[in-house]
């Protein structure tokens, strides 16, 4: 581990001297690469530095125990030992985490859909529940949430909602809220007090940069169409809303939110590449579209990654055995309760399997 340490040190060092140049300034371009190259292992060089100065301190006061005369002295080095060495331990557990291998999707936007699965006009209301908490952890976070496209109820409730999400690593977070998610609670409809189960799926797609999916515009077939529900007076008398279709892999994607036909057909274009980049992706990673699938599910309410139990008032993440009795507070957007949790979950994990293979 220290080894590869030393050679981030030595590359943060290099980078910094390339930044310094002058060739290298007059370069947009040269000169972002490498500012982005350099923010991505400071925090590791930081943390390095940090550790080896606890351990350099630390060296120096067992050398003090070890051979000094005065007890009072003697005494104070015991007391620095006490401190130290947790600290040290601490920031070794830190730079093995930072070291981890890191998701190359982690920086990006992405594409969330929400559909309502098993159980009616419940899981209806559900959907839009799940979709509301997502709009609101998004806003916590600073995040620019844009809707492309949603099919409502008479109720409140949605069958559909496809959104993309914008901001800093948005993908690192969001990641983990693909598959099934199950409520239970009494409908309001519900006269006997009975609890309903019903469920929703949820799926997240790392966002594609242009030059990931190349799209020939003989491939597409652009239909248009007039808007339908909320909206204003243009609904349903203009053409705005378009429909886009990619023949080759049978890609569908509808746009209807924006006033503009320009505006939806750039959305639609957007989701079209994500959906795209994910299709290439599972064909290039026959085991990561297996994975894709087992989490995606049926929307059957038994398929569940988590449960939110209105009687009890907690949410259960099931892949880590996590229970919250904060269910209104994760539902007003503070996912954090769960999301950090599972994320310390795939790092334990990580460092296992890191240390297994070292073994």
């Amino acid at each position: 581990m220290f080894e590869r340490l030393q050679d981030i040190e030595k590359q943060a060092d290099e980078l910094r001297i390339r930044q310094a140049d002058p060739e290298v300034a007059v370069d947009p371009k040269q000169s972002r690469e490498i500012a982005q190259k350099l923010a991505g292992i400071q925090p590791v060089v930081d943390v390095f530095r940090d550790y080896r100065g606890v351990e350099t301190d630390l060296e120096g006061a067992r050398e003090l125990l070890a051979d000094g005369d005065d007890p009072e002295m003697k005494e104070m080095a015991q007391a620095e030992i006490d401190e130290l060495e947790p600290r040290l331990e601490a920031l070794k557990e830190k730079l093995q985490v930072m070291l981890l291998p890191v998701d190359p999707n982690d920086q990006r936007g992405v594409i969330l859909e929400v559909r309502a699965g098993t159980g009616g006009e419940e899981a209806s209301l559900f959907a839009g529940e799940l979709l509301r908490m997502y709009g609101r952890y998004s806003e916590n976070k600073g995040w620019k949430v844009s809707i492309t496209e949603t099919s409502e109820t008479g109720l409140g409730g949605i069958n559909k909602a496809v959104v993309m999400i914008e901001g800093d690593r948005v993908y690192s977070r969001l990641k983990f809220e693909s598959g099934v998610h199950r409520v239970q609670r009494v409908p309001s409809t519900e006269s006997s007090g009975r609890i309903h189960t019903s469920a929703a799926t949820v799926a997240v797609m790392p966002e594609a940069e242009e030059i990931e999916v190349e799209i020939e515009e003989k491939d597409l077939r652009i239909d248009r169409f007039c808007s339908s529900g909320p909206g204003g007076q243009s609904v349903n008398t203009t053409y705005s809303a378009v429909r886009v279709t990619h023949e080759p892999t049978g890609v569908v994607v509808s746009c209807q939110d924006e006033k503009s036909q320009i505006q939806n057909l750039a959305k639609a274009m957007r989701v079209l590449k994500a959906r795209l980049l994910e299709v290439q992706e599972a064909e290039r990673d026959a085991e990561r579209a297996a994975k894709r699938r087992s989490q995606i599910g049926s929307g059957d309410r038994s398929e569940k990654i988590r449960t939110y139990n209105f009687p009890q008032g907690r949410v259960t993440d099931h892949r880590v055995s996590l229970t919250v009795h904060r269910l209104q507070e994760v539902l007003d957007g503070d996912l954090d309760l769960v999301i950090n949790e599972l994320i310390t979950h795939l790092q334990a994990k990580m460092l296992k399997d890191e240390v297994g293979a070292e073994v």
